[in-house]
Formats: structure tokens, C-alpha cells, sequence
């Protein structure tokens, strides 16, 4: 009998402590005493989400959304990409309304980790922090590889190439068609060193970008968003002119069939547009350097969605009217939509300076996914799921400035190993799943705490929660079925992230109990000797 009561006890306790809440309270008392600097306003968080969101897709994707993809597997919506990209938007508006209420509810560091942790417990928490850490992290790796292939291509235009085992993935990776082992293959005479016969190579451009996006979250997160400002800057002028300029080039009949795929072909755009809009989720995760949270995160994440919104409806509507998408389409069209409308207008300046904007989009991604990726695992070592040394901050910079150059020297790791097309798929699950896990805590809290004060409040709640979980998880059941062999992967490392959990998180998070416990037993029989 005293054998399954200890069970029962342990199991009792076990699932007491992984389903802990945190409170509100406590999270803000918190940062409070060992918080980031309050450098941000309203027009920092505008510029931070439009450049977290407009990256490449709207130089790349697009054209597949519109015209469907070369081996058919997809069609498009044609002209009425426009509607498919208002659709996308639509849907995560939804997630963004319920992430607004949560930052100027509980606004400190963490985003959707934090809301998880105040709602589902300690486990829930840990894995989604380990979801967003693939969303976030993994994320940052591949988009500097694109920025690498997009800057070998800008410069190859000035005739300036790198030698081939500087600008490619490692040989052992082939999820890019340019590794140099293909390279190899086609030009054995082309100089490459080798190790032990087997050729040497690594990626130096996405090293470096990397490096320099490090050094300058270091720097500050004023500085990084003077930076993210350039950039956005850059590249909203890059799409004006394609929109200006192209619009002299526009045939009306190439609106007709408007949608050429009915429903099918409109759905189907606005699945791939919906990745174009990933990003506003990131400012969350800043929310502990707003100066005025409150006011200034629903404006922040709500706006830079709606001046998305307004640039990706105009560029459809010129780029279908520049190309045909009703038929075949030309395999460069594909690839790069924008700069090839332009090229097949005779403007070749204006298809250099897309080269430009696509470059600048994706420098504004990479700096808020690393800055985003730092907040989180910053929140989770206060949380004392991860070595309390990474909360440590740069005395003059006032910045987690280990944990930056760790998450920047792992980023230089994973470009040496990782296949980046088997990661990019992981991502797309973990931002379907912390976009669900968002709104389902909104609705929890409502419930659990109806009267803690709501500076946003989600409009025709439950509603829009609701329909924020439905569009989400339709998205990925969707994304499941067209992924193939991959989808299997996202339980496989949500199993990874739960046997961490129970083999590190959980027992390091239960000595840091036990440590303070035991310091306020010390402290309570000091004070009474003292009274004695």
C-alpha cells in the first residue's frame, strides 16, 4: 500500500508541476527588476514588422501563387492572386488581434512562450519556447542561405563571382542545386580544396551576414532597428518603383480570365501568400523594450500588417498585368516575377535595383528572427529552463549579449549542416502551432482571469479567436497533406523537445525550486534569531 501511495504522490506532484502557472503578476514583477531597455516606439515597431514580413516572398513566391508551379502540382489564382493575398491576410489577422491583447497584457519577453506559460503550465510553455525556437531560429539560418544565393546573383551581374567553395553549401548538403559537388561533377577541373579527397566548401556569404546581424543586435535594439529602418526603407522604394514604373506596362487583357482556377486556384494562392505575412508575430517577443506597450504593440503589429497587405495587393496587381498567368508561364517568371516583368519591359535598371530591394528585404528578416530568437530564449532562462548565465546583459548596451552570440555562432553551425529544405517545412508547422496555441490561450485566459485590466482586448471574442485556430490548423492539416514524408518529422521533433524537457528543463527548473526554498528557510531563521 505504501508503495503505489508514494506513486500516487509522485505522480500527483509530477503533474502539479508541469501544469504550473505562472503568473502574470510574477512575470512583470520580474522584469521589472532584471529588465531589457525601453528603447522602442511605435514607428520602431512598424519598421520592425514590415521587415520581419516583407522578405523574399514577395520577389519569389508570388509568381508561383499567381501562375502555379512549374511541374503543375499547384495551381494559381491568376489575376486574382489579389483576393487570395487579401484571404491571407484575413487569416492572420485573426492571430495577430489575439497576440495584440497578450503583449499589452503581460509585456515582457517571450511572446508566445510567455502567454503559454500564464495560461497552460510549465510543460505546455517549454514546448511551444522549443516550436518557436525551431520557427525562429532554424528560420534565421535559412533565410541568411537565401540571402547568400541572392547576393551571389547581384553580384555575378558586376561580373564579380566567388570561387565556388565560397559561395555554396557544404558538399555533404544537397537541398541547394548549386552545392559544389554537383559543381564538381559538371567541372573537374574546377579548383576546389579538398580534405582527405573530399572537396571543401563553405557558404562564407550566409557566415558573414550572420556575423555582422549578430554584432549589431549587440550593439542595441535602437540600432537595430535604425538598421531594420534602412532596410525597409530600401526596399518599400524598390516595390513603389516596380509598382510606378510598371504600371505604364500593364495590359488590361492580361486580367482576363480573372481567376482562371475559380476557388481552387484563389485558395491555393493565398496558402502560399500566407508564409509572405509570417514576421508580425516576432514583435511580441520585444514587447519588454516598448517604451508604451500598451498603446503602441496592437498599432506595431496590426499596422505593419495592413501596409503588407496594401503593398502585396498593389504588386499583384501590376505583375498580372505586366504577365499573363492564365497559361504557361516562362520558368524565370517563376523565380524571380518581379525582375522578370521588368526585364521583358527593356527596363533591366529597374530589374537591378529588385536585385537591391530582395537583398534588403531579407537583411530586415534576418535581423528581427534573431532578435526574436534571443528574446525568447531569454524569457526562458529567467525562467531558469536554460543556464541563468544567458540572462546576463552587456552593461553599456543593455542587450543579452551572451545569448546573442550564441544564437549567432549556432546559426554558423547550422549552416554547415543543416538541409535546408527539410528545416523550412519544420518552420512552417511551428508557426501553425504557435499561432493556435496564441488564441487558444487567449480564450483561457478570458476565462481563468476576466477581470485582469485588457489595454487591447480581442474584438468579438470568442469569434475571432476561434476562427483564428480554424484557419490556422485547416492551413496545416492542408500543409500536411502537401508535404509529404516531412510532415512526419514535426511529431518527431516535439518528441525531441518533451524528452529534453524531462531529462533537463524539468529538473534544473525543480533545483532552482529547491535552491529558493531553502535561502527562504535561511532567511526566515535568521530573522529569528534575530528577534531572539
Amino acid at each position: 500500500m505504501a508503495e503505489k501511495f508514494n506513486r500516487a504522490t509522485f505522480t500527483k506532484s509530477f503533474l502539479r508541476h508541469i501544469t504550473r502557472i505562472k503568473a502574470p503578476d510574477e512575470m512583470l514583477a520580474e522584469a521589472s527588476k532584471q529588465g531589457l531597455e525601453k528603447t522602442l516606439g511605435v514607428w520602431d515597431l512598424i519598421i520592425l514588422g514590415v521587415g520581419a514580413i516583407i522578405g523574399s516572398g514577395i520577389f519569389a513566391v508570388v509568381g508561383i501563387a499567381a501562375a502555379g508551379s512549374a511541374d503543375g502540382s499547384s495551381v494559381g489564382a491568376g489575376p486574382a492572386l489579389m483576393i487570395s493575398m487579401v484571404i491571407a491576410a484575413i487569416a492572420c489577422i485573426f492571430s495577430a488581434l489575439c497576440y495584440s491583447e497578450f503583449a499589452t497584457m503581460i509585456p515582457v519577453a517571450g511572446g508566445a512562450y510567455t502567454y503559454t506559460f500564464a495560461t497552460l503550465g510549465e510543460f505546455a510553455a517549454w514546448m511551444v519556447g522549443w516550436v518557436l525556437m525551431l520557427e525562429y531560429a532554424i528560420g534565421f539560418i535559412a533565410v541568411a542561405c537565401a540571402w547568400s544565393n541572392h547576393f551571389i546573383q547581384f553580384m555575378a551581374g558586376f561580373d564579380k563571382v566567388l570561387p565556388a567553395w565560397l559561395a555554396h553549401p557544404p558538399v555533404w548538403l544537397t537541398n541547394d542545386v548549386f552545392t559544389v559537388s554537383k559543381l564538381v561533377a559538371e567541372d573537374p577541373n574546377l579548383y576546389v580544396p579538398r580534405l582527405f579527397g573530399v572537396p571543401v566548401c563553405i557558404n562564407l556569404p550566409a557566415i558573414l551576414i550572420v556575423l555582422l546581424m549578430t554584432a549589431i543586435l549587440v550593439k542595441g535594439t535602437k540600432d537595430s532597428a535604425k538598421m531594420a529602418g534602412l532596410m525597409v526603407f530600401i526596399k518599400l522604394a524598390v516595390i513603389a518603383l516596380f509598382i510606378l514604373a510598371g504600371a505604364f506596362f500593364v495590359t488590361p487583357s492580361n486580367w482576363t480570365p480573372f481567376a482562371p482556377h475559380g476557388a481552387e486556384g484563389i485558395f491555393a494562392g493565398a496558402f502560399l501568400i500566407f508564409f509572405a505575412y509570417i514576421g508580425f508575430d516576432a514583435l511580441a517577443t520585444a514587447a519588454e523594450e516598448c517604451k508604451n506597450p500598451q498603446k503602441d504593440l496592437p498599432i506595431g503589429i496590426i499596422g505593419s500588417l495592413l501596409i503588407t497587405t496594401v503593398v502585396y495587393v498593389l504588386v499583384a496587381l501590376v505583375l498580372t498585368g505586366m504577365q499573363k498567368t492564365s497559361g504557361p508561364v516562362p520558368l524565370d517568371f517563376l523565380k524571380a516575377p518581379m525582375a522578370y516583368c521588368m526585364t521583358m519591359a527593356h527596363q533591366n535598371w529597374a530589374a537591378g535595383l529588385i536585385s537591391v530591394g530582395s537583398l534588403a528585404g531579407l537583411t530586415s528578416v534576418l535581423l528581427v528572427l534573431e532578435m526574436a530568437a534571443t528574446r525568447i530564449l531569454f524569457a526562458m532562462s529567467r525562467d531558469h529552463f536554460i543556464s541563468s548565465r544567458f540572462q546576463a546583459i552587456h552593461p553599456k548596451f543593455k542587450t543579452p549579449v551572451l545569448l546573442t552570440w550564441t544564437v549567432g555562432i549556432l546559426a554558423v553551425v547550422g549552416i554547415l549542416t543543416l538541409n535546408l529544405d527539410v528545416a523550412a517545412e519544420l518552420c512552417n508547422y511551428g508557426t501553425f502551432t504557435s499561432f493556435i496555441i496564441v488564441c487558444v490561450a487567449v480564450l483561457i485566459l478570458r476565462k481563468t482571469d476576466p477581470n485582469r485590466p485588457r489595454p487591447f482586448k480581442v474584438p468579438f471574442s470568442p469569434l475571432t479567436p476561434t476562427l483564428g485556430i480554424l484557419c490556422c490548423g485547416g492551413l496545416m492539416v492542408y500543409k500536411s497533406l502537401q508535404a509529404g514524408s516531412s510532415a512526419l518529422l514535426f511529431p518527431v521533433w516535439l518528441g525531441v523537445g518533451a524528452i529534453i524537457y524531462l531529462l533537463y528543463g524539468f529538473i534544473k527548473n525543480r533545483n532552482n525550486e529547491n535552491k529558493v526554498h531553502r535561502e527562504l528557510v535561511h532567511n526566515n531563521s535568521e530573522q529569528q534569531e534575530v528577534l531572539k
